[in-house]
């Protein structure tokens, strides 16, 4: 802890949501539920994709880890959240606070590039069916996620290293629910200006990249749709494509108005909103999104639970 203005920080409290304890016991209530939701609902999606042999596909290989990344990302956020509802201590070291972005960051980077996979799966799925299972073979897949991985944990580790190289004085307040760099570039004592520079180069780059396959795929998938004579397949081919769609719609359009547009060095309260939409009400939505329009899935959950309610009868 600090003693004065001059002394440097070694652990931060996070403030987030502090500011109404008349809100505290719902608030709690709330994240608590999402949080339960998010683990059973993506855990149980890995684990639905991992024991069911049908699926073991490329898309539901991407979706399975996809699912396992917003599981991380809940991980690293929430118990830390729900703690500091009625904790007196909400500190957490510089070290703590440095892991938990790490994690942060892992999940969000391996989640762009999941996406970008996901999208270009679907491109070769619609616009040349024939040839997928050549286009897209599981040793594709396998790259492209260990791919993901890869580059997910060298985009974590640089931030981590970079953030190590700033020195915290003065307040040690941060004003979030978790450790994220731009409250951290608020308290750097040092000019951030190379951090900042790195996540405009790096972050920038792979949203650049991971969004530029995405939209080269959807224009392709749209142009073959467009084509297609039969109103049936069609819909059927929107339909495939509606539920990632709108998943890649929330995921890069929070993380744009999140770390793309300006930012104040004052600003706190307002990346509270949109922090709270992308690490936790978007690991929410995703299986739900995906099982939802999803026959396969629903399908699969069918005759898990008919052979449950069949066992339980001759019980």
């Amino acid at each position: 802890m600090i003693e004065d203005n001059n002394s440097l920080t070694t652990e931060f409290i996070l403030i987030g949501f502090m500011d109404r304890p008349d809100l505290k016991t719902l608030l709690f209530a709330v994240f608590f539920a999402i949080y339960l939701i998010t683990m059973v609902g993506n855990l149980g999606l890995v684990a639905l994709v991992f024991m069911k042999c049908r699926l073991h596909t490329p898309m539901y290989i991407f979706l399975g880890n996809l699912a396992l990344m917003d599981s991380c990302c809940s991980c690293a956020i929430t118990p830390k959240m729900l703690q500091n509802f009625f904790s007196e201590d909400r500190t957490i070291s510089l070290y703590e606070c440095m892991a938990q972005f790490y994690f942060f960051c892992f999940a969000e980077t391996v989640d762009c590039f999941l996406l970008a996979a996901m999208a270009y799966d679907r491109y070769v799925a619609i616009c040349s069916p024939l040839l997928y299972h050549t286009m897209m073979s599981k040793q594709l897949c396998i790259k492209m996620t260990i791919g993901a991985y890869i580059a997910g944990n060298l985009h974590s580790m640089i931030h981590v290293v970079l953030l190590l190289r700033l020195t915290f004085c003065g307040s040690h307040q941060i004003n979030h629910f978790f450790c994220d760099v731009l409250p951290l570039y608020r308290l750097s004592c040092a000019d951030p200006y190379i951090n900042e520079l790195m996540i405009f180069i790096f972050s920038g780059s792979i949203q650049v990249f991971t969004i530029t396959i995405v939209l080269i795929s959807y224009l392709c998938i749209l142009f073959t749709i467009f084509k297609m004579k039969s109103k049936e397949g069609r819909g059927k081919a929107l339909s495939t494509c509606a539920s990632h769609f709108l998943s890649i719609s929330m995921f890069y359009g929070s993380l744009l108005v999140m770390y793309v547009q300006p930012h104040s060095e004052k600003e706190g309260d307002k990346d509270i909103p949109v922090a709270v939409f992308y690490t936790l009400v978007i690991p929410l939505l995703n299986p739900f999104i995906y099982t939802l329009r999803n026959k396969e899935v629903i399908n699969v959950i069918k005759g898990i639970m008919k052979k449950t309610k069949s066992h339980n009868i001759v019980k």
